[in-house]
């Protein structure tokens, strides 16, 4: 009955947000497995963080949306998410469930809230930072970038991160008696959730900075993140032929559950 309420919930949501153009088709597939797995294997404290993912992060990349239109066109990903998008978003929160379904152990879920909390202040950061009105410096040089450029951080941006990763953590612990681990303080939660967010999306930034593939574009000189831009294919400029948007999105969720599930460790 939990597969099925779960499926149930989760064609509800995937399909509402294809509708409004904020899923692709294989996008909406990818989140109702996903929202499946979520409440099957999981309960109302798994699949109701990943919503509270998905509805803020929907919402914030339709806020001032056409001011946003430039620089989505040097993203590798726009505010329509596809399958792969949903997957590194959501992918490593899954299989985290599932761990905790075959073995159950408290640790899971902090490591899970670090996850989701690292997806999410990435997203906020870029949706939010993206409108300040001073342009990034690189997280590694300190130099001005371009406004949308990998790597790049501005203090809106890690603002919005930091409050992201909070507003998870807030809701790991306000989801406890709705079947999450009954065991640690509101403070132990907001900690699990800022610290290890704000720690997966810096990571994300010194790869974003280092190691992602990125390419020039020949006609108007920018660094993006995309094959074609102005209408001719881009020149590879650095980083990994592998480390797409996608992989840096894993890795760095990768490294805040990896701080959240050592934060729930010490404090148990």
């Amino acid at each position: 009955m939990a597969w099925l309420i779960g499926f149930i919930c989760a064609l509800a949501v995937a399909g509402a947000a294809f509708y409004k153009n904020s899923l692709t088709l294989s996008g909406m597939c990818a989140a109702v497995i996903m929202g499946t797995v979520y409440y099957g294997a999981g309960n109302v404290f798994w699949f109701g963080t990943l919503l509270l993912f998905f509805i803020t992060s929907t919402l914030l990349s339709k806020w001032k949306g056409r001011r946003k239109e430039e620089l989505e066109k040097s993203y590798a990903k726009t505010g329509r998410r596809d399958a792969g998008q949903v997957m590194a978003n959501g992918g490593l929160g899954m299989l985290v469930c599932l761990l905790n379904w075959i073995w159950p152990e408290p640790l899971w879920a902090y490591a899970f809230i670090g996850i989701m909390a690292s997806v999410t202040a990435d997203t906020w950061a870029t949706e939010v930072g993206g409108l300040s009105r001073r342009p990034p410096r690189s997280v590694l040089t300190w130099k001005v970038l371009a406004p949308g450029t990998s790597g790049g951080v501005s203090w809106l941006g890690s603002a919005a991160a930091a409050a992201g990763a909070c507003v998870i953590g807030a809701g790991a612990w306000l989801l406890l008696g709705a079947g999450g681990p009954q065991s640690g303080s509101f403070w132990i939660w907001l900690a699990a959730g800022g610290i290890g967010g704000l720690a997966g999306a810096f990571t994300d930034s010194v790869l974003g900075a280092s190691l992602q593939r990125m390419y020039r574009c020949p006609v108007c000189g920018r660094e993006v993140e995309v094959p074609v831009h102005c209408g001719v294919d881009t020149i590879p400029s650095r980083g990994l032929a592998f480390m797409n948007n996608d992989a840096v999105n894993l890795l760095s969720s990768l490294m805040g559950g990896l701080i959240a599930f050592i934060i729930g460790f010490i404090a148990s």
